[in-house]
């Protein structure tokens, strides 16, 4: 670098955006351990967690909450399906979109896999106040939206939580 450059360490936010990068390394890291015997990882729990709460929702509804490509999709949901974890369903109004369905046993892992990451949620912050957690959320959500929008992404809805 030259002398006019700065170095990110110097800026007076770098702490802070190392911060979040470590704690949400750290937090996935944590949640594959958990999911260990359960044979799943974090972007399963993803898809497991929204074909939950959002059942038949489209593979391309399911990509964008989840801010990945079709080609993450186009890997993780065979996989899941040819575990007998989800079905791909052709819409009844447009055969061209498939959607998503929990089979008995993907619904019974995604509660296994719930409960654990709730139990991991408890025991990470329950040291911190309620109210704390809420604004740390706000800023997080704030952080979110301005980085989906500098990114030419677009907004998300970031109640709309992956899982």
């Amino acid at each position: 670098m030259n002398k006019m450059q700065a170095f990110p360490w110097d800026h007076p936010r770098f702490r802070s955006w190392i911060s979040v990068a470590r704690a949400c390394q750290l937090m996935q890291q944590s949640l594959a351990r958990a999911l260990a015997p359960l044979d799943i990882k974090p972007p399963h729990l993803d898809i497991l967690v929204n074909l939950y709460r959002f059942e038949g929702i489209s593979q391309q509804e399911l990509a964008r909450k989840l801010l990945v490509g079709r080609s993450n999709m186009s890997m993780l949901l065979p996989q899941m399906e040819k575990r007998g974890l989800l079905e791909r369903r052709p819409d009844l109004r447009d055969r061209r979109v498939l959607r998503l369905f929990l089979t008995q046993e993907g619904r019974e892992i995604s509660e296994q896999a719930m409960r654990i990451q709730t139990d991991l949620i408890e025991r990470t912050l329950s040291a911190t106040p309620i109210d704390e957690c809420q604004r740390l959320a706000e800023h997080m959500e704030l952080l979110i939206q301005r980085m989906l929008s500098t990114d030419g992404i677009g907004e998300l809805d970031v109640s709309e939580d992956r899982g």
